[in-house]
């Protein structure tokens, strides 16, 4: 069974939540501060995390930061209505997706169910795959990790995601549309601040100067699309006794 952790200071919402994604086969832990957050997490294994912004004391950015530097967990921020600095911020700043309060229980709850999905299909240990190696950059998809010029990060779900859509498209102009269904899952609402933060958080691990990025190119009034001229080198294969692997 999939579990979450909810932080949020709203004892009776984060009750509701836990009542309704229930239903769905999923457990909950909360907890009502980011302090208290973090505890949790090191002392239990989560599959997604939902991260209120307003909370006293440590708010739902600190927080947000600090699970960032240990974990690529999938995070989903509540937000205030209107309040789309805080959106902009939290994408930024690495969460995964956002919702505004107050919400629709069962939009929440389908946001949920494909975060986690996602999470765990690509975490899976189902045998290894081959990673993709470009001029450059090597996207291992066991790790959800990539390897640049910058070093070697761990990617969380929606910066993995929108990557590994762009690559396997290589030199193909994708429209933004075309990338938030596939990667967010769900019709496009033209909001571009979701696509735009990943975009940039990703140039800033892949690009050795992200104001001229040579990955992931901005096709002006269209989309983008992922450089055709970095070559996808073949794997290398190792001779074993009894032949190739």
């Amino acid at each position: 069974m999939n579990r979450i952790l909810i932080i949020d200071d709203d004892q009776e919402l984060c009750v509701l939540v836990r009542r309704s994604i229930s239903i769905e086969n999923i457990e909950a832990d909360f907890c009502l501060s980011g302090r208290e957050g973090l505890k949790k997490l090191k002392e239990n294994t989560y599959q997604l995390v939902i991260l209120d912004v307003m909370m006293p004391g440590m708010d739902g950015f600190e927080t947000l930061a600090q699970i960032r530097a240990e974990s690529n967990l999938p995070i989903l921020m509540f937000t205030s209505k209107n309040d789309h600095l805080s959106k902009v911020k939290g994408l930024r700043s690495g969460a995964d997706d956002y919702l505004t309060k107050p919400f629709d229980i069962d939009e929440l709850t389908a946001r949920i169910i494909s975060l986690i999905r996602r999470y765990t299909r690509f975490n899976r240990n189902e045998g290894q795959t081959v990673p993709l190696v470009y001029d450059g950059l090597t996207i291992d998809m066991d790790t959800h990790s990539i390897t640049t010029a910058n070093g070697a990060f761990e990617l969380p779900p929606k910066e993995f995601d929108l990557l590994l859509t762009l690559a396997r498209n290589q030199g193909r102009i994708l429209t933004k549309q075309q990338i938030y269904e596939e990667v967010w899952g769900e019709a496009y609402v033209y909001d571009d601040s979701n696509i735009m933060a990943v975009i940039s958080r990703l140039r800033k691990k892949l690009e050795e100067n992200p104001a001229n990025p040579q990955f992931i190119q901005t096709v002006k009034g269209i989309g983008y699309r992922f450089n055709k001229e970095k070559a996808l080198m073949k794997p290398e294969h190792k001779k074993e006794e009894g032949g190739f692997l």
